[in-house]
């Protein structure tokens, strides 16, 4: 019989978790990625959802977990590798539109910190299409380990932060307007 992988269990209680939220109508899922790499033997699946509350176009968050070759490895043959290297790298991010401002970024940056604290890699970036007049915001949070099943409670609770993150930083845009 298989025996799911860590990944695999951590897929299940994400999607899970989100997809309860979205059936209670507390969000909505736009978007679902499920990837093996069969060049690199690497998996990874993502999730896109909004809030419900909010208005097309607005605030998008992303929760990526990826497992690469040695990830896998290290789980079903834990004698030759190290145990360190099993588990997932989660990435999470969020996009909005049209700020460009560098104090307007910097109070995100300072919504950011105070969500998820200062020992957090928190990345904005601003790519600008001057042909269509688009201005697309992506802010990266990354965490500099591994995460494993024991960590699974970690991830529920992760999702309440996210969609903390995601009601300040839409409550912040539209204070914006």
């Amino acid at each position: 019989m298989f025996d799911p992988t860590a990944f695999d269990n951590m897929k299940v209680v994400i999607e899970g978790a989100l997809y309860d939220l979205d059936l209670a109508g507390e969000i909505v899922i736009t978007d679902r990625n499920d990837i093996v790499n069969m060049a690199k033997m690497s998996r990874s699946f993502d999730v896109h959802f909004q809030l419900s509350s909010t208005q097309q176009g607005s605030v998008t968050a992303k929760l990526e977990i990826r497992a690469d070759f040695i990830n896998l490895a290290a789980e079903l043959m834990p004698n030759s590798l190290s145990q360190k290297q099993d588990g997932c790298t989660i990435k999470l991010q969020f996009f909005h539109y049209g700020i460009t401002d560098e104090a307007q970024l910097k109070k995100i940056r300072d919504i950011f910190i105070d969500i998820w604290g200062e020992t957090r890699q928190i990345r904005q970036s601003v790519t600008i299409t001057p042909s269509i007049s688009l201005i697309h915001n992506c802010i990266s949070i990354e965490f500099d380990r591994l995460i494993n099943e024991d960590q699974m409670d970690d991830l529920v609770e992760m999702i309440d932060f996210m969609m903390k993150t995601n009601e300040q930083l839409q409550s912040y845009l539209i204070d914006l307007s």
